[in-house]
């Protein structure tokens, strides 16, 4: 289900304490039981069950009886909360288009001092166990539910993109609530979905974009033609949640898998000859 602003804006005021009580409550719960609900929002036995009803009617919140009866937030509901919250600090004042939907986010296009992207991290069932593993940031133990997942990419992404904002060519980091960031809007095309005029020029570009990244002690970690955008001879590399320091341990693997992925695309798509050794001894050196 996509988000829909006229819902975010119509929601009464009940639900909303209803969505920020559950969001507090999962901490604790996966699934947070009616009487927990209502100590915590202090409604009526009536009004909280009309309010709930509403909720998941609207598809933000879902209601189970196993392993006990209760209530959880779906991505929708944690969306509108998040929308909420940037909403109310003035970062987006409106809502565009889907632009773009990935294995563990969506990207929307919005209004906040001018276009603007939001883009919503999903780490959602089937990916939640491969991000656990491969993620450091990620808890091996305990109670971490998707949606908390989602949240602490977000803070990944955003951490990178601060980091690297006015050194190398990313999206500008606005704000961030939860899992979802508002960043500067991007001109151009994905690198996978566009025909170069001058390739050679491009990846040259995109190499020392990689470089300056490293020389900043970060690795991407998951570079490829799908997250850099091209416009003209410029490039930016986008998606940095998996992002990891040069001092990992298995930093020479991962840098030199981003390096051998871009130099693969370029000698396939293109008919080049790029050597890989050379670009991966230029970024590192």
């Amino acid at each position: 289900m996509h988000l829909s602003a006229d819902l975010v804006r119509d929601l009464h005021k009940y639900e909303y304490s209803i969505l920020y009580a559950i969001e507090r409550l999962m901490k604790r719960y996966t699934w947070v039981p009616f009487d927990n609900l209502r100590r915590a929002t202090r409604l009526s036995k009536s009004e909280l069950e009309f309010r709930l009803g509403s909720l998941v009617d609207k598809n933000l919140i879902r209601y189970d009886i196993v392993p006990y009866q209760g209530y959880s937030l779906l991505h929708t509901g944690l969306d509108t909360l998040a929308l909420h919250t940037l909403s109310s600090r003035g970062s987006v004042s409106a809502l565009g288009s889907l632009i773009g939907v990935g294995k563990e986010s969506v990207v929307y296009e919005a209004l906040g001092l001018g276009v603007i992207v939001l883009k919503f991290h999903r780490i959602g069932q089937q990916s939640f166990q491969s991000v656990r593993v491969n993620r450091e940031y990620m808890t091996n133990t305990g109670h971490c539910p998707w949606i908390f997942a989602s949240g602490l990419s977000a803070e990944k992404e955003y951490e990178a993109l601060r980091r690297l904002t006015g050194r190398v060519r990313v999206p500008v980091p606005i704000d961030r609530s939860r899992h979802t960031l508002a960043m500067s809007y991007i001109p151009g095309v994905n690198l996978n979905n566009c025909r170069l005029e001058d390739p050679e020029t491009v990846y040259q570009e995109l190499i020392e974009e990689v470089r300056k990244a490293y020389r900043l002690g970060m690795i991407h970690a998951d570079l490829s033609e799908y997250n850099v955008m091209v416009n003209e001879d410029q490039c930016w590399i986008i998606d940095w949640p998996q992002w990891t320091e040069t001092t990992h341990p298995n930093a020479d693997e991962l840098i030199r898998h981003d390096v051998e992925t871009i130099v693969s695309f370029f000698n396939r798509k293109y008919r080049l000859s790029l050597p890989p050794e050379d670009a991966l001894r230029y970024v590192t050196g």
